[in-house]
């Protein structure tokens, strides 16, 4: 009889530091109650996520795996040893979903080649959620990731980025480190066309929720401090 294979489980977290349990299902503390294995960005914050959801579990018993920028690759397949060996893992993020622009994909694809069963399971994801509330195209979008540093350089790629919109008919997302969240609308404002539609989503799912989308000549009568707030940016040129 063939060894029973565990299984992969991905396992979102919070957008922010608000109860898990206000915007995550019961299935996701149904699976950390029945794991001890985790793969995590930062393991302070993973215990710290773990006790909130289930506070009776005995940090004692957990194995953390670091998944992080200081992570060789060469150590990711190790972390799915214990799959091979019957348990089942579970990958945490910071936060949102892993995998969705998070370090967790790499492990992901390793599980495929593994044939070991991956789960998804339900929570938060700031990308669709801003998306979903954008009024903008959901039938076809593009993430971006963090556009260049360099003031210059950024201020082409947000061009480019709004002829991609214009010519696709398609919706373009990004984000910036949060400090920097007000330089960035700012450069928005300078780059691109009066008419170009731009989405601020800021806090999902905090109490401080902010989501507008408005077209740049508004927003550069009617600012707004992103300053530390974690925010997705959309653009569109119809």
């Amino acid at each position: 009889m063939d060894k029973t294979i565990g299984k992969l489980y991905l396992i979102p977290t919070t957008l922010g530091d608000n109860a898990p349990l206000e915007v995550l299902p019961i299935s996701v503390k149904k699976v950390i109650e029945q794991i001890d294995i985790f793969i995590v960005e930062n393991e302070k914050t993973a215990r710290r996520f773990i006790k909130s959801i289930h506070p009776s579990k005995k940090q004692s018993t957990l194995t953390l795996f670091p998944l992080n920028k200081f992570t060789e690759i060469t150590e990711l397949p190790t972390y799915l040893d214990p799959c091979l060996e019957g348990k089942n893992v579970g990958i945490l993020s910071e936060a949102g979903c892993p995998g969705v622009a998070d370090p967790g994909a790499d492990v992901v694809k390793i599980a495929h080649s593994k044939n070991i069963q991956v789960v998804p399971l339900v929570g938060p994801s700031s990308i669709l959620l801003a998306i979903m509330s954008s009024g903008m195209n959901g039938q076809s979008f593009t993430f971006n990731g963090y556009l260049p540093i360099d003031k210059g350089e950024r201020k082409q790629e947000l061009k480019n980025l709004e002829r991609l919109s214009f010519e696709k008919n398609q919706s373009q997302l990004f984000i910036e480190t949060p400090y920097r969240n007000n330089k960035m609308l700012e450069d928005i404002c300078q780059a691109l066309g009066n008419n170009t539609q731009v989405c601020v989503a800021c806090d999902i799912t905090l109490p401080t929720e902010f989501i507008k989308t408005k077209s740049v000549q508004e927003w550069k009568k009617n600012m707004v401090d992103l300053h530390k707030r974690p925010t997705i940016f959309i653009i569109h040129k119809n």
